[in-house]
């Protein structure tokens, strides 16, 4: 099963739709880890999946070195931030805390579509 469940993150995450959110949403529902573990699985899948489609945006000239530069290394240390951090906070909590985010991210995704559909 977790072939099926790489397969089906890798795809949506090289769609640009949050592979890493799908990954986490089925491990968390049909494996036995902790909150952590999956975080931490998230991460490694994240970082491969990232490279892997960086190389094929390459070559259709779709990248801006300069952001990439900025944003890895910013995102390098917000990840070890955040995984130091996560180590210390519960693992029920740590996954209420995502579920949290994630409503945030649907609400304001929710908003902006509307402000989009009201200009048009």
């Amino acid at each position: 099963m977790e072939i099926f469940y790489g397969i089906i993150a890798g795809i949506v995450a090289s769609l640009g739709m949050g592979g890493g959110t799908i990954l986490i949403l089925l491990l968390d529902l049909f494996s036995n880890l902790n909150q952590q573990t999956i975080q931490a699985t998230n991460l490694i899948f994240f970082t491969c999946a990232s490279i892997t489609a960086g190389i094929v945006n390459s070559k259709r000239n779709l990248l801006d070195k300069k952001l990439i530069i900025k944003y890895s290394i910013i995102g390098g240390i917000g990840a070890f931030v955040g995984s130091n951090l996560a180590n210390y906070v519960n693992s029920d909590n740590l996954k209420k805390y995502f579920g949290y985010f994630l409503l945030l991210i649907a609400f304001y995704e929710i908003y902006e579509f509307i402000v989009e559909y009201k200009k048009k």
